[in-house]
């Protein structure tokens, strides 16, 4: 929930405990002229990358080999915005003899709340400096790892402050794999995976934003949602809220959270990458045939989309130039996460939109002009006008209805909104193969 703080041009909103309580206008100014990028001195966990995977100075440069022998390239950068920026994004799997290119940029574009009671709508990602809220981290905060420093600008003042907000670790995940033999052997392995995160504080919510890189190649982006209620909205009745504390009253007002990330995808180190999208349809039994059947249908995307999540509907972006070692074509599966779709505005009404890249376009909603007027309007719906794909944007919707309970203090626990995306075919194997099965590609043996 959101206390209200006064910002010239924008409705009333929360007053922070701890940051700042002037305007922010001079952080929207600032930003029309470009990003602000921060520093951090590079760590005993970072080694030198090659140009080719992380083409950064040592500061912005993440290096991690994992257990499993994966290793994960990036450069990163902090923008007033966004906060966390990563670039450059590479994956190397035993076996594979240079980094394979994922993504050219991924950050968050937008978290949009919207009230039940209709009477607030906030964009914390563009009208709040959500990145200028990031927050030190105490050392029992990242168990394992290193916190970064990072220079974050203070809009008020137009002065730096160093905050020790980045955390670089790694985390188990459980099982990576498990096969038991016809010889009763078992093969299995425990995942490993590069964690990344921060904390952002905006009014009395802290959104702790995670980057997970796995060793089989997932890369999982979640925002969790904690810090406190707001005790400036407790205002809403039986319907758009829930009441909290003693008896039926003081009911906290129901609200969303619409999370936009976007994804600029450079699979083998080039943008000419396509989208396609894949349905299937479960026909049931008929004469003559005793079971149901499956059908998969691919529709390549050429045009501009804005896609709705279905039942068994999946997206992925193909390389243009890669191929792995059985000869298909690199690719990377958009998997969504859990969503409440909010219906309420335009832009929030659908899960996934592809467009054609445009440098003004970095944020879903409310975009800020870094560089001119977008095409039409100032939010990702009004950007899918049917232009041709060749250098596809993924901008990812996921949302979260919040409803708060008796449990949501104090303080508030996490509540955790995101999605994946998963390798598809760049590499010819489990890039976590063990050399016992190595051998074992495509139709396995049998007896008969």
């Amino acid at each position: 929930m959101h206390a209200q703080r006064s910002i010239s041009g924008l409705a009333p909103r929360r007053m922070t405990r701890a940051r700042r309580t002037a305007a922010v206008g001079l952080a929207v100014a600032a930003l029309a002229a470009g990003a602000t990028t921060g520093a951090g001195p590079a760590t005993a966990q970072t080694k030198a990358a090659p140009a080719a995977a992380a083409d950064c100075s040592a500061a912005y440069r993440i290096e991690q080999k994992l257990a499993s022998g994966t290793t994960w390239r990036m450069c990163w950068r902090f923008e007033s915005k966004s906060g966390l920026v990563l670039e450059k994004v590479s994956y190397q799997p035993p076996g594979e003899t240079k980094p394979i290119r994922v993504l050219n940029s991924a950050k968050l574009a937008q978290i949009h709340v919207p009230y039940d009671d209709g009477k607030e709508e906030y964009n914390d990602i563009t009208d709040y400096d959500f990145g200028s809220g990031m927050v030190d981290l105490a050392p029992a905060e990242c168990p394992g790892g290193t916190i970064r420093t990072v220079r974050v600008p203070e809009p008020s003042y137009a002065e730096s402050s160093n905050v020790k907000g980045l955390c670089t670790t790694t985390r188990a995940r459980g099982h990576a794999y498990r096969m038991q033999s016809d010889e009763a052997k078992v093969y299995q392995a425990q995942g490993k995976d590069l964690l990344l995160y921060t904390v952002n504080k905006v009014g009395w919510y802290e959104y702790i934003t995670e980057w997970r890189f796995s060793d089989d190649g997932t890369v999982n982006m979640n925002v969790g949602a904690t810090g406190s209620l707001s005790p400036f909205d407790y205002d809403a009745g039986d319907g758009r809220g829930w009441p909290i504390g003693k008896g039926a009253k003081g009911y906290a007002t129901s609200h969303n959270h619409n999370v936009f990330w976007r994804l600029d995808f450079g699979l083998d180190g080039s943008s000419a990458t396509k989208v396609e999208q894949y349905d299937s349809v479960v026909s049931p039994p008929a004469a003559g045939r005793p079971r149901p059947t499956n059908k998969t249908t691919r529709t390549v995307v050429t045009k501009e989309l804005a896609g709705d999540a279905k039942n068994m509907r999946w997206w992925r972006v193909v390389s243009g130039v890669g191929k792995n070692k059985d000869g298909h074509p690199r690719s990377y599966e958009i998997v969504p996460g859990a969503s409440a779709t909010y219906a309420g505005r335009p832009f929030t009404r659908h899960d996934i939109y592809f467009t054609q890249y445009n440098q003004c376009e970095q944020y879903a909603s409310n975009n800020v002009r870094i560089c001119g007027s977008p095409r039409h309007g100032s939010s990702v719906d009004a950007w899918v006008n049917g232009q041709t794909l060749t250098h596809p944007v993924a901008w990812v919707n996921v949302g979260f209805h919040h409803v708060a309970r008796d449990e949501d203090q104090q303080p508030m626990p996490v509540h955790w909104q995101g999605f994946s995306i998963a390798p598809r075919d760049v590499t010819a194997m489990n890039p976590l193969t063990p050399p016992a099965l190595s051998g074992e590609n495509g139709r396995p043996p049998t007896d008969s």
